[in-house]
């Protein structure tokens, strides 16, 4: 691993590349994100809630007696 391997730091440095390993510094001016578009009303209703079925009880058998 040495200036040969892209896949490392010091490679990346020597073949002057960014990635992974070496990540571009983080840029000073930040994007300002677009508003967001507004829903588009769907023609189909919204479904309803379905009730589950409540969770089933597990009885555990008494132990066998001991010999």
């Amino acid at each position: 691993m040495g200036k040969g391997d892209k896949k490392t730091p010091k490679g990346k440095r020597f073949a002057g590349s960014h990635g992974n390993a070496r990540p571009r510094k983080p840029s000073a001016t930040k994007v300002v994100a677009a508003a967001p578009k507004a829903a588009k009303a769907t023609k189909t209703a919204a479904k309803p809630a379905v009730a589950k079925a409540p969770a089933k009880t597990v009885i555990k058998k008494a132990a066998p007696p001991a010999k």
